[in-house]
């Protein structure tokens, strides 16, 4: 009988500690790893990784796979940048509670903010629950490729309580109190937390509030001391739109401040900076500060890179909606190629994309095209690219024709990327390396034909440490591994240390990086989302067996449900 399960001999070792580098092997036994330095024994399955360095598995506090999770047992595209435990139900929306009958109370909470059409979600989700511990029942059972921890999302909760009128009406005292305790029975069954969302981002599929917004903030900080009563539970929110407003602010901030001193509760949400609002992102930075001085506990979740739209003709455009792009951009590949290249066609898109949209008008919303100078052509995945402002100087055309031209010179699969946040690269420096802040909120499972992000682990490796030299291999190593794994209480991952759960990756540290998204239509019933691998990663392992191998699946699905502390 094999002294192990696993064995990886010959890597460098970067534990997620923060600790110098070592060479050593790495024995792994029922799930767990149970030695670190000269393995002896023999092994049922052996892994070389000389010339490679181990680290523990990445951990992703900000996802969205609730839905995808039933028809995706892999669990991409996290999975592809070494991540082995998600997150999920942030922002508030997560599946329950709720009852079967009533589940377009939830598809319409989801289905914009997810991207997810609610015939996909109708085809890929086996509805076997009504409660939130039922749901995590069912999510348990589930094969799994990785691991993944859920929040309670208010949004569910208050469509459950109060059915159709969550979405126009503020609940009742007894509708909060029911809601309170529904809070706390989660997470006494392993739900690591409650979330809300209060951004006018989050909207209904018919453009209405989702129905978290509509909840008074007494609502939000009567559930929430709920969950304290408990002694467990996180606190994360999708938080207001309060702007530059000074007063406005400072009423938001001393809102959260007192909440997490109150309630004992950490909070949690996500950070960005923005270009019409220069340096708001420090004086969010600075509450995190002084929520501690006041004896809360708060956290920021911060990302590697800029926020980008992507667009493409596979996909979408920033045009698909207006008039005379309409009629050509549900047309198949090859006859949409043929309008494009006819020139009376192609002038008068080229006229319509180039002055506000005049469908829209009508309605009384003005629709702009973007800000060419900020719309880069992808050729790589980690570099910035050219602008088509710059392209189309260069070759005296209009953008929308720069546009065009290299969609067709790819047969529609050109990638254009346009920044919402996070323009600045020294900004997002300056957010990673506060010592309350998180790298993570790669948003998966959300947004799958808009936006990309599951890449921001491999993006730490290759901008931060390999081409900026921010980070050391083993600063960055520990950011997505142990600071990650120990904000949200994931006592027994995140390090590299016998005893603790044998989610390991192997990676390359000289090429380690993102691979450019591409389009693929495995949705169910066929809808279409961003897919990104990456390179550089010669395995990835969960709980002792190997998902991947240089992002080849392996068929095994051996990801867990991880519940919260007081699911015993």
């Amino acid at each position: 009988m094999a002294t192990y399960d696993l064995a990886i001999r010959n890597g460098t070792i970067i534990d997620g500690s923060g600790n110098p580098r070592f060479r050593a092997d790495v024995g792994v036994k029922d799930g767990v790893v149970t030695t670190i330095g000269r393995l002896n024994g023999t092994a049922g399955e052996t892994i070389d990784a000389d010339g490679h360095v181990v680290t523990p598995g990445f951990v992703d506090g900000h996802t969205h796979m609730d839905a995808q999770v039933f028809w995706d047992p892999l669990g991409s595209c996290s999975c592809y940048h070494g991540v082995t435990t998600a997150v999920m139900g942030n922002c508030g929306f997560t599946l329950a509670p709720c009852k079967e009958s009533e589940a377009d109370h939830v598809f319409r909470n989801l289905e914009r903010a997810e991207d997810i059409a609610r015939e996909a979600m109708l085809a890929g989700i086996n509805w076997r629950w009504e409660s939130y511990p039922e749901y995590l029942d069912v999510v348990d059972s589930l094969p799994k490729g990785i691991n993944y921890a859920g929040y309670m999302g208010h949004s569910a909760l208050r469509t459950y309580v109060m059915g159709g009128r969550a979405f126009e009406d503020q609940a009742s005292p007894d509708e909060v109190e029911t809601m309170a305790r529904l809070a706390q029975e989660a997470v006494r069954a392993g739900a690591i937390g409650f979330t809300t969302s209060r951004s006018p981002n989050h909207q209904t599929s018919d453009h209405k509030p989702v129905a978290s917004r509509l909840a008074h903030w007494d609502e939000v900080r009567a559930i929430v001391n709920a969950v304290g009563e408990t002694g467990a539970g996180i606190f994360e929110i999708a938080g207001e739109p309060v702007g530059q407003d000074p007063d406005r602010m400072r009423d938001y901030h001393v809102r959260l401040r007192d909440l997490a001193v109150e309630s004992g509760v950490p909070v949690t949400w996500g950070i960005f900076s923005q270009r019409a609002m220069p340096g708001v992102f420090r004086d969010y930075l600075n509450l995190l500060d002084e929520t501690a001085e006041a004896g809360g506990r708060m956290f920021a979740q911060v990302h590697s890179r800029a926020l980008n739209v992507i667009y493409t003709f596979e996909a979408h455009t920033p045009f698909d909606s207006w008039d005379v792009w309409r009629d050509i951009r549900g047309l198949g590949r090859d006859e949409q190629m043929a309008r494009l290249r006819d020139p009376e066609l192609r002038a008068k898109l080229i006229e319509a994309a180039s002055t506000a949209s005049a469908r829209h008008l009508k309605r009384g919303v003005t629709i702009m095209p973007p800000d060419w100078e900020t719309v880069y052509h992808m050729t790589d995945a980690s570099a910035k690219g050219r602008s088509l402002a710059s392209i189309a100087a260069e070759r005296g055309v209009s953008p929308v024709e720069v546009m065009i031209d290299l969609a067709l010179e790819s047969n529609l699969k050109a990638l254009f990327r346009m920044p919402i946040n996070n323009h600045n690269d020294d900004d997002v420096l300056e957010m990673m390396k506060h010592r309350r802040s998180v790298v993570t909120f790669s948003d998966s499972g959300a947004h799958v034909s808009q936006i990309m992000d599951s890449s921001l682990q491999t993006n730490v490796f290759s901008q931060w440490v390999r081409e900026r030299e921010a980070f050391t291999l083993e600063e960055a190593v520990r950011m997505v591994t142990f600071d990650t794994a120990s904000q949200w209480g994931f006592h027994d991952r995140g390090l590299l240390r016998p005893g603790m759960a044998a989610d390991i990756n192997v990676i390359d540290p000289e090429t380690i990086a993102p691979n450019l998204p591409e389009v693929v239509t495995d949705l169910p019933a066929g809808a279409k989302r961003f897919k990104q691998t990456a390179t550089g990663i010669l395995a990835t392992i969960v709980n002792g067996e190997v998902l991947l191998r240089s992002s080849v699946p392996t068929g095994n699905t051996p990801g867990k449900l991880i519940r919260g502390p007081l699911a015993g």
